[in-house]
């Protein structure tokens, strides 16, 4: 077989496993994708050297995420609402890794992403730190919420949307002096969820003030919202050379989905993927060399369509209605 027919065939299956969905977003899927990976694994130690910040890093995907990036040798800022929970999560990954003959540099840090103003004390505090010279090299917004009644944020947004989207991009904003310090060209990553291909841009009721709230529709649009955002975020953030990378994680068991989705996951636990597995092309797009395509929308370290089905596909001026929108709610509207 030669190597081209190889890579389409590759390519061929690839997309059969993504179009079915159970298939692709399984274990399953991630196992057989896996097979062809070994060599395009980042290199040992990839990121010595270099500061990575994970939102939501306590549990499930985040912590998992955690652990990869201080494998390749990130010191990492593992950013919870409460130390205090996470504390035992960071212990688990500390012995595992010193297991393992390493040595992780973790730092647990407090904030809320869904209240800006915490969220601007935080990123002041650590771009402060060191005499005003702290660097950022890795960013990876991944705290989560799915309340089952809509909810508000301190400042008076729908939650997911706060959560998911306002104050993932005021926190970048506000760290701006600490990516733009990066070497090798800061990467900011957007952990979403491929629930948002059921979901249309909900420009005209981003704060879900209209309809039948359900927490899982929410959810699903304030992920859509990140991934048709994400080629817009690329050209505002590119000046200060950061790139931007929406991924979502496939169907990965954590203890979010069991309080979120309790039936979900008991009726799909044989198919559910661990967090490792969920948590892995958030890494891969954190450390590989050279970066990918910036303001693009992975899944198991490929780049995928926003959109299947055309009543989800934006229509023209959509995404640019939702930013003016978002930018006046993040508090972030400069030009």
């Amino acid at each position: 077989m030669t190597p081209s027919r190889t890579t389409t065939e590759d390519r061929g299956l690839d997309r059969v496993l993504d179009r079915t969905v159970v298939l692709g977003y399984s274990r399953l899927g991630y196992a057989i994708r896996r097979r062809r990976w070994a060599s395009a694994d980042p290199r040992p130690g990839a990121l010595t050297g270099r500061t990575a910040l994970v939102t939501g890093g306590g549990s499930g995907l985040g912590a998992a995420t955690v652990l990869g990036l201080a494998r390749l040798g990130a010191r990492v800022h593992v950013l919870v609402r409460s130390p205090e929970r996470a504390a035992s999560a960071v212990a688990r990954i500390e012995r595992q890794l010193r297991d393992e003959g390493l040595v992780a540099d973790l730092r647990i840090e407090r904030c809320d992403v869904s209240d800006l103003s915490v969220v601007d004390a935080f990123a002041e505090d650590l771009c402060s730190r060191d005499g005003g010279t702290t660097t950022l090299d890795v960013l990876v917004h991944n705290a989560g919420v799915m309340p089952p009644e809509r909810t508000e944020s301190v400042d008076g947004h729908e939650l997911t949307v706060a959560t998911h989207v306002l104050g993932p991009i005021r926190l970048t904003e506000r760290l701006l002096p600490a990516l733009r310090r990066s070497e090798y060209g800061a990467r900011v990553v957007f952990v979403a969820s491929g629930g948002m291909y059921t979901q249309p841009l909900p420009v005209d009721d981003p704060d879900f003030q209209r309809g039948d709230y359900g927490g899982a529709v929410a959810y699903a649009r304030s992920k859509r919202m990140q991934v048709e955002l994400a080629p817009l975020l690329d050209r505002r953030w590119s000046p200060d050379r950061l790139s931007t990378y929406v991924m979502h994680p496939g169907w990965a068991d954590t203890p979010g989905l069991s309080r979120s989705l309790p039936a979900f996951r008991t009726l799909s636990r044989p198919l559910l993927r661990p967090a490792e597995a969920g948590a892995d092309t958030a890494v891969w797009l954190g450390a590989t060399d050279p970066s990918p395509a910036s303001g693009t929308f992975w899944h198991d370290r490929q780049q995928r369509p926003t959109s299947y089905r055309s009543s989800t596909r934006p229509e023209p001026g959509d995404t640019d209605r939702l930013w003016r929108w978002v930018a006046a709610a993040a508090g972030v509207d400069r030009p």
